[in-house]
């Protein structure tokens, strides 16, 4: 008979992997099973790769539906981890057990909503009994009507079920005596009294039964098999040589529908570990549970020496002593609460007082740095993964991009080649729903500049392998996601937004497809607010986008084709608006205005001056949208001061009504009051209007005026004041005449504006004086 062992442990516990290690030395097994993926045993002996370093993660998906997938995460103190590192060192055969997600992930059996994490699968009360003292509480759920675990703890004497597993496992110093045997005792009695999850009970039932069988068939095989499991999963699966328990296994696996999957090892990050990031298995601070796993005893010292180095590098005073101090304090602390050696809150505590002086602001740079952990793995560049997987490291490394935890800004040149070919990557990579870069402002002068910020995550691997059914290169998934985008589009705004992101990715071929749906929806589209939307992106591409060396061409003959057809339909989209439908009707007149102004093409111009001055000659639309109608034409100089004047009298005469006089200057003046300032005779127009009003009118519309003035920028504000407190109020305004030039004034400006502009050039004979 073949001896087997179980050995159940806590997912990412340091104590556990320990105790593991130990146990396994002293057992010597020439087969180890460990709760994981069968899909995945052929990628076993990378871990044992030299190039390979934790975290990292097993990703098992299928081919024909990437996003349907599970992670297997593991770092260095994750006891799966030190099994295989191990047993791969000792020669052992080495298998993962649970229930292959070859029928984990088939149709029949359930797919999971989302991308699952490491024993995806667990039941609340599995993950209480196998949770970390400083993962916090575990969700139980309502079935359970009993804390097992919590009567364990407190027949041991300790407060709560957290601090009984701390106690005994992850904090544990020595590696004798049989811990595991305490665990399979504890898990038994958890077991026999709770009441499982029963939506989990069938998928559960199911992956401890092919375990079972695993282990029955390993027997057949090997004289010392090593189970390396869930602490939860113990007394289930010591039941795998009980009389009849084969047959039932085999009753429970049969039928049991499968589909294709593959597997790879990808990149992880300990913040991806933590369970701040929804990992239900997560442990609260992976990097301090990676000092307790390869520093033991002095894990004290090495903590705050690393938080004074961090506090040092921001320019915070952190010395030595205050070093000694704060260990001194932390080892108080753990003795006053009955520990062999101080813990993670001990640490903190002790940081706080004698190293951040009661402030909580350095302590916030100390937990991310050293509780959560900002450290990322690395995969073996010749283990398996997908085309545009590998498209995608060799980009990376051709440009010198290496995804990392550590986030950064970079600012590019695009007229280097190296820099244009970083942005297109950048660009081509967010089309694949990987945000690796985020764009902001560059600093400086000069269109040819581009500033990202750059911040890696490691489960973008999953956009990677999903990508590879739409291409088998980053440009070519990324030319094939947009045209599923493009089809699936229903505005005509949708389509200008591709097409500008297909320039900055340089991919012209899906840019003339995007720009052929473009012009067939516009076509035939009827709404003219969503044809306005597409327009000032596509303006701004089609003046701009030669930065790039790429050709607007295309774009600009969109752009002649929408601004007509706008154009047209303008004034009737704007009839019957409300006040929040104007207020956005009026902001994409605005947008377009500026459009067409920017593509300095006169036919264009015309025909969108046309539209407005229909648009301003109508009196049953809304207020705010005619007044910036009329403000667009006096700006534009396609309408004089003296035309502006006779349609705001109009629109402020008693015959208009209050309220909609009151739309009409919010529409005119918002955001700019330098027509007040300077057409002739405006100002004094809204001031008779505003005089003339009735007391109960003037104190209904005072806050809507007041919100326009508001709008104003406060310069402009004050100079309109002084206008109205001269001597004759707003009239002045409108006179012209050298009686209102003040020559002193000018002459102190004149030398300033020579060091601005520079010396006026030398006139020659025949010059006019």
């Amino acid at each position: 008979m073949p001896d087997i062992r179980l050995f159940g442990i806590r997912h990412h516990g340091p104590g556990s992997a320990r105790s593991l290690a130990a146990a396994l030395d002293a057992f010597a097994p020439d087969c180890v099973l460990i709760e994981g993926p069968p899909d995945a045993d052929d990628l076993i002996g990378l871990a044992a790769h030299a190039e390979m370093t934790p975290p990292v993660a097993l990703l098992v998906y299928r081919p024909d539906s990437p996003r349907t997938c599970a992670f297997f995460p593991f770092a260095a103190f994750s006891p799966e981890w030190v099994a295989m590192r191990q047993g791969i060192a000792a020669g052992a055969a080495i298998r993962f057990i649970d229930l292959p997600h070859a029928i984990q992930l088939a149709d029949g059996f359930g797919v999971p909503d989302q991308v699952e994490t490491l024993d995806g699968a667990e039941t609340a009360l599995e993950v209480a009994a196998e949770a970390s003292p400083e993962d916090g509480p575990a969700p139980i759920p309502a079935e359970i009507r009993r804390d097992p675990l919590g009567e364990l703890a407190e027949a041991a004497g300790y407060p709560d079920g957290e601090r009984w597993w701390d106690a005994l496992i992850e904090s544990r110093t020595a590696t004798d005596g049989d811990v595991f045997a305490a665990i399979a005792e504890a898990m038994s009695a958890l077991r026999e009294q709770a009441e499982p999850d029963c939506s989990e009970a069938f998928r559960e039932e199911a992956r401890e039964a092919h375990m079972r069988t695993a282990i029955r068939k390993a027997g057949k095989d090997f004289a010392r098999i090593a189970v390396v499991c869930g602490a939860w999963h113990v007394p289930a699966l010591a039941r795998h040589d009980a009389r009849g328990q084969s047959g039932l296994d085999a009753a429970t696996l049969k039928g049991l529908p499968k589909t294709k999957v593959a597997a790879a090892w990808a990149p992880w990050s300990y913040e991806r570990l933590a369970t701040a990031s929804g990992y239900r298995a997560g442990v609260l601070s992976p990097e301090w549970y990676d000092t307790l796993w390869h520093h033991g005893d002095r894990v004290a010292a090495r903590w705050l020496a690393r938080a004074a180095a961090l506090l040092r590098a921001e320019d915070l005073d952190a010395s030595p002593a205050s070093v000694i101090e704060a260990a001194r304090l932390a080892e108080a602390l753990a003795g006053f609460r009955g520990r062999a050696r101080p813990a993670l809150e001990d640490l903190d505590e002790a940081a706080r007082a004698t190293l951040c002086f009661a402030d909580d602001a350095p302590m916030v740079l100390i937990r991310r740095r050293l509780v959560i952990g900002e450290r990322l793995g690395a995969t073996p560049p010749d283990s398996p993964g997908t085309p545009v997987e590998a498209d995608f490291a060799a980009q990376c490394k051709r440009l010198r991009l290496r995804p990392g935890a550590d986030a950064g800004e970079i600012t590019l040149d695009l007229r280097k080649e190296t820099d244009l070919a970083r942005s297109h990557f950048l660009n081509r990579s967010r089309l694949l729903g990987i945000p690796w870069g985020e764009r902001r402002q560059a600093r400086g002068r000069g269109t040819f500049k581009e500033a990202w910020f750059l911040a890696w995550k490691p489960e973008w691997v999953v956009e990677l392998v999903a990508a590879s059914a739409e291409g088998g290169t980053l440009a070519e998934a990324a030319a094939g996601r947009v045209r599923n985008q493009a089809r699936a589009a229903t505005r005509v705004a949708e389509l200008s937004g591709l097409i500008g992101t297909l320039l900055d990715a340089d991919l012209a071929g899906a840019t003339a497809d995007v720009i052929r749906a473009l012009e067939d929806r516009a076509a035939v589209s009827a709404d003219v607010f969503d044809l306005m939307d597409a327009l000032p992106p596509l303006a701004e591409l089609a003046r701009y986008g030669s930065v790039r060396a790429a050709d607007t061409e295309p774009v600009l003959a969109v752009v002649r084709g929408l601004v007509p057809r706008a154009a047209a339909g303008l004034v009737a989209a704007c009839q019957s608006l409300d006040d929040d439908a104007a207020a956005v009707a009026k902001a994409r007149i605005v947008a377009v205005s500026g459009a067409v102004t920017l593509l300095e093409e006169p036919a264009l111009k015309a025909l969108w001056g046309e539209a407005l001055t229909a648009l301003a000659d109508q009196e049953h639309v809304h207020g705010r949208v005619v007044g910036r109608a009329v403000r667009l034409l006096f700006d534009q100089g396609a309408m004089t001061a003296a035309e502006a004047g006779d349609r705001m009298r109009r629109a402020l005469s008693r015959a208009a009504g209050a309220l909609a006089a009151a739309a009409w200057i919010e529409g005119f003046l918002e955001d700019s009051g330098t027509v007040l300032i300077h057409g002739e005779g405006l100002l004094g127009v809204v001031d008779g209007w505003l005089c003339d009003l009735a007391p109960e009118t003037f104190i209904e519309l005072l806050p809507l005026v007041r919100r326009t003035f508001a709008t104003l920028p406060a310069p402009e504000r004050r100079t309109i004041g002084e206008t109205l407190a001269r001597p004759g109020g707003p009239a002045l305004d409108a006179a012209t005449g050298p009686e209102t030039f003040d020559a002193g004034r000018a002459a102190r400006v004149l030398p300033l504006l020579r060091l601005l502009l520079g010396p006026e050039p030398a006139r020659t004979t025949g010059d006019p004086a």
